[in-house]
């Protein structure tokens, strides 16, 4: 997402906000960016920074050539500041450094710009600290905070930034970059109906672990349809082992989801909605032995298995009982 072309394609609402800020030339000395990982915060932060710097901007897009565009891509531009947690949070040392380094004259030009990643990440005496360099800003300074969580964030800061909330991707847009990416179209569509976070729909991509889910889920669906006897066994032995953690469980569960709302598109020739689409014959064959309405019987008994997940009861226990009302 180098241009705001591009970033309006992800984020319109957020990314025309900030574009009419250079044509009204209106930038606030602070911004909040709220969204879920994934929603391009990172990438919006440094594309405005881009912006505010670039000698050669046109309207509000960079020229992405000169020199302060490849010194902020290689985050080298000497009045672009980033604050990251260090450990698990952000120090107050963190933020008297950076007001430290605002007191000296900017580099290039009076402009600075500082860029808080998790911000909901400081400490009470970071963002008391924090608090006081936005109550005395300067029209030189603009700073840009990131967070996953803006309520967590002292409401005296929050009310100093302007708010910009992310949105989350939609599954057929998540999709189409996932594919852009380099995923498979097969793979494409089940991450993006799992999960709309394209860095952690990617992450998944390249998990070996998450490979192994698709195949389990297809083993259970044909031991269940063709061998419903060895089904307790089948979970024991195979599926229980490899999802040893109740979050790696869920995640087994949303997969076995899709497979029953696959059946049920099926049904309703929603043949774009289809997720499993390099298993249409095993589908095929799942529509024989379950109807439309069993299929969506299917879908509330795995909604319940999650719910007694998150509940503790033991996970062996929730299957077992599970796999017994799929067989029915």
């Amino acid at each position: 997402m180098q241009t705001w072309k591009e970033m309006k394609e992800i984020q319109p609402l957020a990314a025309q906000m900030l574009m009419n800020s250079f044509k009204k030339d209106r930038i606030s000395h602070a911004y909040l960016f709220q969204g879920s990982r994934g929603t391009g915060k990172k990438e919006l932060s440094v594309l405005f920074a881009k912006s505010i710097f670039c000698k050669n901007r046109n309207g509000a897009e960079p020229c992405l050539e000169c020199r302060d565009c490849h010194r902020i891509d290689t985050g080298n531009h000497p009045d672009l500041h980033w604050v990251e947690p260090e450990g698990q949070s952000i120090k107050k040392e963190q933020i008297l450094h950076l007001q430290k380094e605002f007191t000296y004259t900017g580099m290039e030009s009076n402009r600075k710009v500082y860029i808080i990643v998790d911000a909901d990440k400081m400490t009470t005496n970071a963002s008391n600290r924090l608090l006081k360099f936005l109550e005395e800003p300067s029209q030189q300074t603009t700073a840009m905070l990131l967070t996953e969580s803006g309520q967590t964030i002292l409401d005296t800061i929050r009310s100093r930034c302007q708010l910009l909330a992310l949105q989350p991707l939609n599954s057929r847009r998540a999709e189409e970059m996932l594919i852009a990416e380099g995923v498979s179209e097969s793979n494409a569509k089940l991450l993006a109906a799992l999960t709309n976070n394209l860095t952690e729909a990617l992450e998944m991509n390249e998990d070996e672990w998450f490979a192994n889910v698709r195949k389990l889920v297809i083993q259970l669906i044909e031991v269940l349809q063709n061998k419903p006897n060895e089904g307790l066994l089948f979970i024991n032995h195979q599926w229980m082992p490899h999802f040893k953690e109740r979050k790696h469980l869920q995640r087994g569960l949303d997969v076995l989801m899709l497979w029953f709302q696959d059946i049920i598109n099926q049904y309703l020739d929603r043949e774009d909605s289809i997720v499993f689409i390099t298993e249409r014959e095993k589908l095929e064959q799942a529509a024989m032995r379950w109807s439309r309405q069993s299929s969506a019987q299917c879908l509330s008994y795995i909604l319940e298995a999650k719910r007694k997940i998150n509940q503790n009861v033991h996970p062996n226990l929730v299957m077992e009982q599970l796999t017994l009302q799929l067989q029915r």
